[in-house]
């Protein structure tokens, strides 16, 4: 499939990335790691929690361990900038089938918390949900079939429903990396179906490559606010990272979903939320030009935390007043 490629982007001067930049990176983390980033962000008991992505290897000699010694390491924080990491990750699949699991999302449900992650297995990329009360034990509760990624719950049931947003891999019929963003419901987190199309590539302005969802959603007067990832591809990058040629940018998007029907878009952002445009979102990583979104926390004054990964290699935090991102949301 032929796109066209997109220019020079910038994020929307309504979010303000933390000074504390990176908030967590591989030289925080008391056990040897290469790479930390991709984590899912909540507010649970009193306490920030992150659970993130660890990929083993070398930093500075730039080469990663097999991917099935990836694992998911374990922080807390009092104010959301400032990481207890954990002695030990908290996380770990990895058998005759399953290579590994990577990329969690943390979403606070009737007391609980709920786990999103991905696993890669012998046979196709899985989306996983699990619960814990205190992320030493956790209880699979569904695992799909092949191909699915980047799920996320919404924090209550929607109808009675349990509903999450998810990316399936539609290779077949709309050519290699052309996804999009899809809405599934479930009575009981274990079956889910009732799925509908709600975010296509074609409906972001700054993607030519594929979509898919974010952090999972807050709720707002005004609707479900909700982030994306946005990918555009661009044949004349590149070496930009590690890998020989990366031509692929990450930027990230936002949304607002119905209250009552999550499956209708009420506003969109029709510029991205976030660009890499930091040094640390830049340069120096394993894959440069890099943005993703997995935790969004709105704080009782307003203030909207997103946690993002950045060039695969670090986790980061950027801040906006939640009237701000609804207004970005709804403009013509």
């Amino acid at each position: 499939m032929t796109v066209g490629t997109i220019g020079s982007l910038r994020s929307h001067e309504a979010l303000v990335r933390h000074p504390a930049n990176p908030v967590l990176s591989a030289s925080n983390v008391p056990y040897p790691t290469a790479l930390v980033f991709n984590a899912g962000v909540a507010k649970y008991e009193g306490k920030y929690v992150m659970v993130f992505r660890n990929d083993y290897g070398s930093l500075a000699e730039q080469t990663l361990a097999p991917p099935d010694t990836t694992d998911l390491g374990l922080a807390f924080s009092d104010d959301g900038v400032n990481w207890q990491v954990m002695p030990a990750p908290c996380f770990k699949l990895s058998d005759g089938e399953i290579v590994r699991a990577y990329d969690p999302r943390l979403t606070v449900l009737d007391g609980r918390c709920y786990m999103c992650f991905a696993v890669d297995t012998h046979h196709g990329i899985r989306g996983g949900v699990a619960v814990t009360d205190d992320f030493e034990r956790f209880e699979i509760l569904s695992l799909s079939t092949p191909d699915l990624r980047n799920m996320v719950l919404f924090p209550e049931r929607i109808g009675g429903q349990y509903v999450r947003l998810e990316r399936p891999f539609t290779v077949y019929s709309r050519g290699r990396d052309r996804f999009d963003t899809w809405l599934s419901r479930s009575p009981d987190l274990v079956h889910w179906g009732r799925s509908s199309l709600l975010l296509t590539v074609e409906d972001v302005p700054y993607a030519n490559d594929k979509i898919g969802p974010g952090a999972p959603p807050v709720r707002t007067d005004r609707g479900w606010l909700t982030t994306f990832h946005a990918v555009d591809v661009d044949p004349s990058r590149g070496r930009n990272g590690w890998e020989p040629a990366w031509k692929k940018r990450y930027t990230a998007g936002i949304m607002l979903l119905d209250l009552d029907d999550p499956s209708r878009i009420v506003g969109m952002c029709r510029r991205p939320l976030l660009v890499p445009e930091a040094p640390y979102e830049t340069d120096g990583g394993y894959r440069n030009h890099v943005v993703f979104p997995g935790g969004m926390i709105l704080e009782p004054d307003g203030e909207v935390k997103i946690y993002y990964g950045a060039a695969d290699t670090v986790e980061c935090l950027a801040t906006a007043h939640v009237d701000e991102l609804v207004k970005a949301c709804l403009e013509p």
